[in-house]
């Protein structure tokens, strides 16, 4: 299989060959995996029990789903990823904040993977050939996992393709077998010694429905269009596109943090997962745990790893795609080491989600209220300026940015940053909300509603001429 040549340059027609079946197989099997799976784990830690838990990650993912499905119709319009598409709001310049929204989302997802993935299978080998379980050995797998994972995303999306079809069925299959695995020792009830974490119930479930439920989709803001991309607007219809998406997210989310959630209270896993899970684990399911950790790491993170070599690749030009993606993947592994021997996950894993989710809700809603007002018809060929190093176009704005949209920007997510609450930082803003996380929503709205209005007189950038949608089935 040849290497991938394409960066973030528009995709020609005869190469969108996917389809929403591809979109489908790619958002289930790239997510079955425990890195995704660890999610789960996040509302036991917080204190509550099985169906508080649960009420929280499917509430917090429709949510999400709802106001991210749409973003993959961008990118089915202007054949190349989505922070490029979004110069068409920002400028061809001002897209480098979605690049770099969407640079640093990849980063964290891709190092969290190798983390948890590492020391699951660590662990696992402890128990099966008394491998040690000690810094130098978790350090080692971390790099094994992380070469095997260059490779998947230097190959590019037809390898990630092929291994999403495979790992959607097999890790199906190893994660149903594993909930037999721990049913003897599952129970609903919270890990023992479990407070409530922020003191009662109400803010915990919601602090739960946005770090488990809402990050999910929201990790996907920037990475929809690497595959969308791939997908002809003359073949497919962007409802059956659309569908696909959140039908994918859907499945491909609630799997897998809904076993987390299980395994979790199986486990007793409180403050940590991955020495739990592999502790609380049968003799004989080691082996499955060991495959599951070690191929949906790859899968999960590859895929991850090659939107990072895209969205670094449109923030540096001049790099191939192939460097661009080299260079993320030393320093996700760096992320790894540091996390590791010196964060505590839990606290790590909830900052995390809950910055980069007020950082990058309203680029995500002003791109979307871009895509309402054009109704999906870009030009495509004014949004590769800046990756040809010229100058000029209709989204040239001034200087290549449109002031306008990231002013409103930077404006919706310094309110997200004020409202937002971690183990790490609470914001003023708290004291307005009686102390619940409200950042998501508070971001979005004041990023989207300053949006409106600095650009209500402003007429749409003109585009190249509509794509014919396919007549539905």
């Amino acid at each position: 299989m040849p290497i991938e040549q394409r960066g973030v340059d528009t995709i020609p027609e005869e190469e969108r060959t996917s389809g929403p079946r591809d979109l489908m197989s790619i958002l289930l099997g790239s997510n079955l995996c425990l890195g995704v799976i660890v999610f789960g784990w996040l509302p036991p830690s917080f204190g509550l029990g099985l169906w508080p838990s649960v009420t929280a990650i499917v509430t917090g993912t429709l949510v999400g789903i709802a106001f991210t499905a749409p973003l993959a119709l961008v990118s089915l319009r202007t054949g190349t990823n989505l922070s490029t598409s979004s110069g068409a709001q920002f400028g061809v310049r001002g897209r480098l904040v979605g690049s770099v929204v969407g640079l640093l989302l990849s980063l964290g997802y891709t190092a969290l993977t190798l983390w948890i993935g590492g020391d699951v299978m660590v662990g696992a080998l402890s128990r099966l050939t008394g491998l040690p379980d000690t810094g130098l050995s978790r350090a080692v797998m971390y790099g094994v996992l992380a070469a095997c994972t260059v490779v998947a995303a230097v190959f590019g999306y037809r390898l990630l393709l092929r291994m999403s079809k495979v790992l959607s069925i097999g890790m199906v299959l190893l994660l149903a077998v594993g909930v037999f695995a721990y049913a003897p020792d599952f129970t609903s009830a919270a890990p023992p010694d479990t407070a409530y974490l922020l003191g009662s119930f109400w803010p915990t479930w919601l602090l739960a429905a946005v770090a488990a439920g809402l990050s999910g989709p929201v990790a996907f803001i920037t990475l929809l269009g690497d595959y969308t991309r791939y997908i002809s607007p003359r073949r497919h219809s962007s409802r059956k596109v659309l569908w696909s998406t959140g039908l994918g997210l859907l499945i491909g989310l609630l799997i897998p943090q809904l076993f987390g959630t299980y395994t979790a209270l199986a486990a007793r896993a409180g403050a940590e997962y991955a020495g739990p899970l592999v502790d609380a684990a049968p003799f004989w399911y080691l082996v499955p745990l060991l495959v599951a950790a070690g191929a949906g790491s790859v899968g999960n993170a590859g895929l991850m790893l090659y939107s990072m070599g895209l969205d670094l690749d449109a923030i540096v030009p001049k790099a191939t795609r192939t460097t661009a993606t080299v260079i993320a993947a030393v320093v996700a592994t760096a992320f790894v080491f540091v996390g590791s021997f010196e964060w505590d996950v839990q606290a790590a894993m909830t900052s995390f989600v809950l910055l980069l989710t007020a950082i990058g809700t309203p680029w995500a809603v002003i791109t979307l209220i871009g895509y309402v007002r054009c109704r999906g018809h870009y030009d495509a060929e004014a949004l590769q300026v800046f990756n040809r190093r010229a100058k000029g176009g209709v989204y040239w704005f001034r200087g290549g940015w449109n002031i306008p949209a990231t002013l409103s920007w930077a404006v919706g997510a310094g309110v997200g940053l004020l409202a937002v609450t971690t183990p790490f930082y609470e914001g003023p803003l708290l004291a307005l909300t009686g102390g619940v996380d409200c950042s998501f929503v508070l971001s979005g709205l004041t990023g989207g509603l300053v949006y409106a209005a600095l650009t209500a007189r402003t007429a749409p950038a003109p585009a190249a001429e509509a794509v014919e949608e396919p007549v539905a089935a």
